[in-house]
C-alpha cells in the first residue's frame, strides 16, 4: 500500500513536470480532453435540465390527471380531423355525472380555455389574456401560489358569481404601482368582477405555459354570457386520481362511465379520448434520448482527439526518460512499477483536463443563471453530481486507453538497452 502511494505521488509529480516542462505542449494535448469532456457535460446537463423544466411545466398542469376531450394526444389530429371532430363535445352535465360516480377521482373539474381577450381597469387595459373558465375543483387539480387573497369559493362557483383571480402581469399592468388589489374591480367579458386573488409570479417556462398573463373565473359565470356549447368551444373535463390510485385504474372506470352516460354498445369504439401528461411525458423520453446520444457522440470525437494528444505526450515522455527507465530496471524496478508510473501519469494529465471541462460547464451554468433572472427567464441549467461522475470517469478512461501502449513499450524495455538509450 506504501508503495502504491509512492508511486501515486511520484506520477503526480511527474505529470506535473511534464506540464511545466513543455507547458505548450501539454496544454494542447491537454485542452484536446478539457473541450471533449466540456462538450460531452455540457450537452448532458442540458438535456437533464430541458427534461426537468418540461416536466415541471407539465406538473404545473396537475400531475395523474387525465383530460376527457374529442381529439387524442397520440397522434396528429390532421390525420383524422373530421372523424374527431364529428364527436361530442363534453358536457358539464357529464362533469357532473363523473363528479358523482368516479370513485378513485379526487377532483373533477371542467373548464374552456380562450386566448386573446381583454382586460380593463379605468384607464389600463391588458391584451392578450388567457381565459380559463372553471368550476371549482380546478384548484385541487392545480396548485396555485398566491402573492395575495385567495381562490373563488365553492359557493361563488356554483353560483356563478362575479370574481377572479388574476396572473401577476395582469395585476401589474392593471393596477401599478399599487399594493393592496384583491377587493378592487376590473371589467372583463363586459362584466365588473371582483378579484379575489392575484397569482405569485412563475415566469414564462421552457413550454411557454405561465398562469402570469392569465385570468381564472368561475365556469358558471362564463356560460352567462358566453355560449360554450357552440363549434368554436370545446369543453374538456380534468379528473385527478387519488393518491392511491394509479392512474390506470382510474382510466379504466372513467372510460367505463363515459361509455354508459354516452350509451355506446359493446362494440362500438370511444367517442372520447383521454389523454394524459404521461403520453406527451413519453415521447420526450426518447427525444431527449436520442440528444444525449447525439452529444455523447460529438464528445467522444473531441476526447479522442485529446487522447491521441496525451498518447503523443506520454510517448514523447517515454523517450526523454529512457535513461531514466533504464536506471530504475537495473535497480531493480518491475515491470508493474513502470507499467503503473506511466499509466497514472496519463490518467492524472485526462483528469486535469476533465475538471477542467467540468469547471467551465459549472462557470457557464452560473454565467447563466445570474442572466436568467435578470432577462427572468424560467428555464435554468443545473450542472448534477451524476454528470460530474461521468465526466471524471470518462477522463479516466481515457487516461487508461492513451496511456496504455505508451506504459507497456516503457516497462517492457531492456535495462542495457533503455540505459544506453
Amino acid at each position: 500500500m506504501t508503495i502504491l502511494l509512492k508511486l501515486l505521488q511520484e506520477s503526480i509529480l511527474g505529470s506535473f513536470q511534464e506540464l511545466m516542462g513543455n507547458k505548450l505542449r501539454a496544454i494542447l494535448s491537454v485542452l484536446g480532453v478539457t473541450i471533449g469532456i466540456f462538450c460531452i457535460i455540457a450537452v448532458f446537463s442540458a438535456v437533464d435540465s430541458l427534461e426537468k423544466n418540461v416536466r415541471n411545466s407539465f406538473e404545473k398542469l396537475g400531475e395523474n390527471v387525465i383530460y376527457i376531450q374529442k381529439f387524442p394526444w397520440t397522434e396528429d389530429p390532421r390525420m383524422n380531423w373530421f372523424k374527431y371532430f364529428r364527436r361530442p363535445t363534453t358536457t358539464y352535465n357529464e362533469f357532473k355525472l363523473l363528479q358523482e360516480k368516479v370513485s378513485s377521482a379526487e377532483a373533477v373539474a371542467i373548464m374552456v380555455i380562450k386566448n386573446g381577450r381583454k382586460v380593463k381597469h379605468q384607464s389600463y387595459l391588458v391584451e392578450d389574456v388567457d381565459l380559463f373558465a372553471v368550476t371549482h375543483d380546478y384548484y385541487r387539480i392545480k396548485d396555485f401560489e398566491f402573492e395575495d387573497g385567495r381562490y373563488f369559493s365553492s359557493s361563488e362557483s356554483h353560483r356563478g358569481s362575479r370574481v377572479a383571480v388574476i396572473g401577476s402581469n395582469i395585476a401589474s399592468e392593471l393596477f401599478p404601482n399599487q399594493k393592496q388589489i384583491v377587493g378592487r374591480s376590473i371589467k372583463f367579458l363586459d362584466r365588473e368582477l371582483t378579484i379575489t386573488g392575484v397569482l405569485k409570479k412563475e415566469g414564462e417556462d421552457i413550454i411557454g405555459f405561465s398562469s402570469d398573463n392569465n385570468i381564472y373565473v368561475p365556469y358558471n359565470f362564463v356560460k352567462t354570457v358566453m355560449n360554450l356549447d357552440g363549434v368554436t368551444v370545446e369543453p374538456f373535463i380534468a379528473i385527478k386520481a387519488k393518491e392511491n390510485v394509479s392512474q390506470d385504474e382510474m382510466m379504466d372506470e372513467v372510460r367505463g362511465f363515459m361509455r354508459s352516460i354516452r350509451k355506446l354498445k359493446p362494440l362500438e369504439d370511444d367517442n372520447f379520448s383521454l389523454n394524459q401528461l404521461s403520453i406527451i411525458s413519453s415521447a420526450l423520453t426518447a427525444v431527449f434520448s436520442v440528444i444525449n446520444f447525439a452529444g455523447l457522440l460529438i464528445g467522444l470525437f473531441s476526447i479522442l482527439v485529446g487522447g491521441f494528444g496525451i498518447a503523443n505526450i506520454m510517448f514523447v515522455s517515454v523517450k526523454e526518460r529512457t535513461n531514466l527507465i533504464g536506471i530504475k530496471k537495473a535497480l531493480g524496478a518491475k515491470q508493474s512499477f513502470i507499467l503503473l508510473e506511466f499509466l497514472i501519469e496519463a490518467i492524472m494529465l485526462c483528469l486535469l483536463g476533465g475538471l477542467l471541462g467540468v469547471a467551465l460547464v459549472y462557470g457557464g451554468s452560473r454565467v447563466w443563471e445570474a442572466l436568467r433572472h435578470s432577462w427572468d427567464i424560467a428555464f435554468y441549467i443545473q450542472l448534477s453530481m451524476k454528470n460530474v461522475y461521468i465526466g471524471l470517469i470518462l477522463s479516466v478512461g481515457i487516461g487508461i486507453l492513451a496511456g496504455f501502449i505508451p506504459a507497456l513499450t516503457a516497462s517492457r524495455m531492456k535495462p542495457v538497452d533503455a540505459i544506453r538509450g
